[in-house]
């Protein structure tokens, strides 16, 4: 008579050392992804939370930063209190102007460069040549923005005599027309630096949107030829709908390179004779006027405008990239 033998177990028991591995490794898991963030983290408090935090309690002292901004009251009329420095960055006729001038770019600039980096991107894809199309559009933001403003100083070079070493003034001349002073007319000024920014920057947009033209299926575009549209309507009903996403980052993106702009101006007329932007009055409040506190107060307000745009941009790119 032979006896059943006991059924035998596929698991295997658990150890105590193994049972002890386990809240290990699951502390270990949380944990380590912050030792990789630590080094970032530091930099980014070092660099960017604390002059933040700086700035903000800057903006509500006085010009030396020895007391609250309410020593100002003295002179200011209306008064804003311990917010006087605010009340100049937002109602002073210096600050209105800027902002007037800043808002002058974004209607100007952006649409300029993102038009202008459009039609190139759709006109060179596909061409015999493009690549070194792209590269001649790009070549100006391989030039800095100083180094730009230098080269078209020379461009709008006005001279007094009937020689003149500007290109434009001497192509004027040259049919008889009078020079103009590009730098210096309120009339003109403003959009001869805009020309600058636009010349700089619509290589930028056209990389980014030629980039979204590549990624536009064939099969898409071929449809749309068989069903008889012409390359524009194709380019308008199949191309445009499809990067529509990149072509809103590029634009917020733009508005934000727009919102803090200041080599141009500040190389090329120092924000005189109405050109002043937000930027380079922060620059002259802090090292020319020696007012930490303005100049504190115009950052924060330039953070407090381009923080929206960015949220946007963020939340633009993530469902871009979620759609994929």
């Amino acid at each position: 008579m032979t006896t059943a033998s006991p059924p035998l177990s596929s698991a295997k028991p658990t150890t105590r050392a193994s049972q002890s591995r386990v809240p290990e490794v699951m502390r270990q898991g949380r944990i380590a992804p912050w030792l990789y963030l630590l080094p970032a983290l530091i930099v980014m408090t070092i660099y960017i939370i604390y002059p933040g935090l700086n700035t903000l309690y800057l903006s509500f002292r006085n010009a030396n930063s020895t007391d609250w901004a309410t020593a100002a009251c003295q002179t200011a009329e209306p008064c804003w209190g311990i917010l006087e420095n605010y009340r100049y960055a937002l109602t002073s006729p210096v600050m209105q102007k800027a902002f007037l001038n800043n808002l002058t770019w974004i209607v100007v600039m952006v649409p300029g460069t993102v038009i202008l980096g459009l039609l190139i991107a759709a006109l060179a894809n596909g061409v015999r040549y493009e690549a070194l199309a792209k590269a001649i559009i790009f070549l100006p933001m391989a030039i800095s923005f100083v180094g730009a403003g230098v080269i078209w100083r020379f461009v709008y070079a006005y001279g007094s005599g009937q020689v003149q070493i500007g290109l434009l003034n001497a192509l004027r001349t040259s049919f008889g027309l009078p020079p103009i002073s590009w730098l210096t007319e309120p009339q003109y000024n403003n959009i001869a630096l805009i020309a600058v920014g636009i010349w700089m920057w619509t290589g930028f947009c056209m990389t980014i949107l030629a980039a979204a033209i590549k990624g536009v299926p064939v099969e898409l575009m071929e449809a749309a030829r068989v069903d008889g549209a012409s390359e524009i309507r194709a380019f308008f009903s199949v191309t445009l709908p499809n990067i529509m996403p990149t072509v809103t980052v590029v634009l917020t993106t733009m508005v934000i390179n727009v919102l803090k702009i200041f080599d141009i101006i500040y190389v090329m007329t120092g924000g005189n004779y109405g050109t002043e932007v937000i930027a380079n009055r922060m620059y002259i409040e802090q090292y020319t006027a020696y007012n930490t506190g303005r100049a504190s107060a115009i950052a924060v307000i330039l953070i407090l405008v381009i923080v929206p745009a960015m949220v946007f941009n963020i939340r633009r790119f993530a469902q871009q990239e979620r759609s994929r």
